[in-house]
């Protein structure tokens, strides 16, 4: 692979193990809604969206508008299960801090408020310090390349020179429309059989199953 001038990172299910996390919550909390719904269900549905797309989309299953103040609620308790459990990938932070002073990005669909929760439990602020960039910073959120170029802009390189790692097909899909080369990452703990074809399908130009393979494939040429 050529070697990139910069990294920009997708953030849940790349650096933060926090799929699996967030969709128990939604789960559990949509099936207290009355929306009966699975992990599986809500991986399916939800992954890779942006807070107010998501919440639309349960509107749109329920055929009712969800209860006032739900939606803070949701993120509440989110926010309590992260503070709580959150793990790294294993290999993301020995990944990042092998970056030396190589300038490096995190492109997310989370919000801004779960980006900065996640990086502080993390220990990983310093580490990106301002460039950290939501979907809620652009018009349009994954598939389309908006975030990537917003980041690729952040960090004053070319979208071109950039290498994005990233862990779900619409990530992967935004990433190429920008121009970047990608790998897919297969080390989440939501990762299911199937995944790495649905990446390689999405436009993937490598796969890798670990950190430690990334760091190889990066560093090693």
């Amino acid at each position: 692979m050529r070697d990139p001038a910069a990294i920009i990172f997708d953030f849940d299910g790349v650096i933060a193990d926090s799929e699996m996390l967030a969709n128990r919550v939604l789960a559990e909390e949509l099936t207290r809604l009355g929306l009966p719904t699975t992990l599986e269900q809500s991986y399916a549905r939800y992954v890779g969206t942006r807070w107010g797309e998501m919440i639309a989309l349960i509107e749109g299953q329920l055929g009712r508008p969800v209860p006032a103040g739900w939606g803070d609620h949701l993120s509440d308790t989110m926010m309590a299960r992260f503070q709580r459990d959150l793990t790294e990938v294993p290999g993301a932070g020995a990944f990042i801090a092998g970056l030396g002073t190589r300038p490096r990005a995190i492109a997310s669909s989370s919000s801004p408020a779960r980006l900065a929760l996640c990086l502080e439990v993390l220990g990983l602020g310093e580490a990106f310090g301002v460039h950290v960039f939501s979907a809620e910073m652009v018009e349009r959120g994954k598939p389309h390349p908006d975030i990537f170029l917003l980041a690729a802009r952040g960090i004053g390189v070319s979208p071109e020179t950039c290498l994005v790692i990233e862990d779900s097909p619409s990530g992967v899909t935004a990433a190429k429309s920008a121009g970047m080369q990608v790998i897919g990452l297969l080390a989440g703990s939501h990762i299911k059989s199937g995944h790495s074809e649905r990446l390689r399908a999405a436009g993937a130009d490598h796969l890798v199953p670990s950190w430690e393979e990334a760091v190889q494939l990066v560093h090693g040429g």
